[in-house]
């Protein structure tokens, strides 16, 4: 994803910044990361508080085979699909993620 549709899509918090990292790219509101672009997607951040509404809304969390060959479960979550077509939906979404993040010590 370029950094245009990036922006486009986090627009509701304000700017945004980019860092290649992981292979993927972080992106980052006010210093603190609430996304991640992994594999040509975007991964929004959640916490004990959120993770329950991804779930609900049938997103994925974002799973790694660690070192034992046993899965990691990372604090990031997919986008739910309608989101992506409703900026007002979206902006729903990516605040949850900013909120997710002001919480992480």
């Amino acid at each position: 994803m370029d950094r245009d549709a990036i922006e486009e899509m986090f627009q509701a918090l304000g700017p945004v910044t980019i860092k290649r990292m992981f292979g993927g790219k972080g992106i980052y509101h006010q210093g603190r990361i609430l996304a991640l672009e992994v594999y040509d997607e975007i991964l929004l951040k959640a916490d004990a508080v959120s993770a329950p509404d991804f779930a609900a809304a049938g997103c994925r969390q974002w799973l790694y085979d660690g070192k034992s060959g046993k899965p990691v479960k990372m604090p990031y979550w997919s986008i739910p699909d309608e989101a992506f077509d409703d900026p007002d939906l979206m902006a729903l979404w990516v605040r949850r993620a900013y909120e997710a993040a002001l919480r992480v010590k």
